[in-house]
């Protein structure tokens, strides 16, 4: 289990071999984000996408999942505060397979909750080519060891 204490601001690591199916982009975009560039090939004309992309939202929750995956699964996690500085400078497409790099960007102890540490981590999403397609900064609640002091 990985407490606060444990995290090291600078750390940066990659994991995650993603694969973006075209079905699930179409059922993801049908529940959250109809727009027809999202939906089908032909949705796309007339804007800078070459064929159907996958929503931005969508890219958003596998950067979530590779992050749950292989931080927060092993991590005392107390859930989310927000995140700031969303950004997709590429569009993601069916079949492109993506990875997740987080290094940790800043930590503090709570003020208002003891026993608690607040982590800011900053995410990158890239696809198959190592280009960059999502990016974001998040704060989240990590738990203090039990009887640990969270400097």
């Amino acid at each position: 289990m990985q407490y606060f204490e444990s995290v090291v601001v600078g750390q940066t690591m990659r994991a995650g071999a993603f694969e973006v199916t075209r079905d699930d982009a179409i059922d993801f975009a049908g529940k959250y984000d109809p727009q027809p560039f999202h939906l089908s090939d032909e949705g796309t004309d007339g804007t800078p996408f070459e064929r159907l992309s996958i929503s931005g939202w969508q890219t958003c929750s596998i950067a979530m999942r590779l992050y749950v995956d292989h931080v927060l699964s092993n991590s005392d996690s107390k859930g989310g505060l927000g995140v700031d500085g969303l950004r997709w400078p590429r569009p993601v497409y069916p079949g492109d397979v993506l990875s997740l790099e987080w290094t940790f960007v800043e930590k503090r102890k709570s003020r208002s909750m003891p026993g608690v540490g607040i982590v800011v981590v900053r995410m990158r999403l890239f696809n198959q080519n190592d280009e960059l397609v999502m990016e974001l900064q998040s704060a989240g609640l990590v738990g203090c060891e039990p009887d640990g002091d969270a400097a």
